[in-house]
């Protein structure tokens, strides 16, 4: 398994270029192709932000696209429609992924219609109102259930079928919150840190043939953020070492880089995109 990353610097040897990033955010570009050999993703909660701007980048190197949406069938409707005017082909598929059945079915439809997984991102989940440390029970379960589950679930029925091939990469969207949690979504950061954990038991089953990393990002201009009260929004971007809230895209950028070949002597890390 490769050496931890320092949060604050990372670098990046390809054959043919060094970059190197600071505080987590990673910005790396190059001509040569890493994906001759990767075809397809399935993109967990791709019908609007991270996921759609995953989507996005992955279907730019020429995947096909399989995400999963649950309650905004109109975002998911529109980004296959942007994505096939593109020429990409894409599969959208209804699923609550805290049920083990349903996340099964997703497996089985993307392979069913494209032949085999390469990448799977989970990046399905978000807060839920209510999650504070003296919150109550039936919201910090189903927060966990969103959150960590649900990664399990898909997690389960696509690694089987990395095994079986002996190939396979996934990346776990998990937050930072899940470094050092956090009272007022106490849940929701443990499971984030428990997203972290299971991202490295995957890597260990994984290995030698497949890896497993994931992605960590602070407060990003989407979802909650867009509606934020001003102070708030004010306050969180003064703690952020870029004094600005983070695109989709670039963390989107991160998971390229970690779904790809672009990192294939990188397994069981975590980076952080703040």
């Amino acid at each position: 398994m490769a050496n931890r990353v320092p949060p604050t610097l990372l670098v990046c040897c390809l054959s043919d270029f060094v970059r190197y990033f600071a505080g987590g955010v990673l910005c790396c570009y190059t001509s040569i192709s890493y994906t001759d050999t990767m075809k397809t993703v399935l993109i967990t909660g791709a019908s609007s932000g991270i996921g759609a701007a995953t989507a996005r980048r992955f279907a730019a190197e020429g995947f096909n696209i399989v995400f999963s949406y649950n309650a905004n069938q109109a975002g998911a409707a529109a980004i296959t429609a942007e994505l096939e005017e593109r020429g990409v082909e894409v599969l959208a598929h209804h699923a609550n992924l805290n049920d083990s059945v349903a996340a099964n079915q997703l497996v089985d439809a993307a392979q069913s219609h494209f032949g085999q997984i390469d990448v799977l991102v989970n990046n399905a989940g978000g807060y839920i109102d209510g999650d504070e440390w003296d919150g109550d029970v039936d919201v910090w379960q189903q927060t966990l259930s969103q959150n960590l589950v649900s990664v399990m679930n898909v997690s389960k029925y696509c690694a089987a079928h990395f095994l079986e091939r002996q190939a396979g990469v996934i990346v776990n969207v998990a937050s930072r919150h899940g470094l050092r949690g956090s009272h007022e979504e106490i849940a929701y950061a443990a499971a984030k840190a428990g997203v972290i954990n299971v991202t490295h038991a995957y890597a260990t089953l994984l290995a030698p043939y497949g890896r497993a990393n994931s992605v960590s990002p602070g407060a990003v201009n989407t979802g909650y953020w867009l509606t934020a009260p001003a102070d708030e929004l004010a306050a969180t971007i003064a703690d952020k070492p870029l004094q600005r809230l983070i695109e989709p895209s670039e963390v989107a950028e991160a998971i390229l880089y970690l779904g790809t070949n672009r990192s294939a002597g990188t397994t069981g890390q975590n980076l952080v995109v703040n």
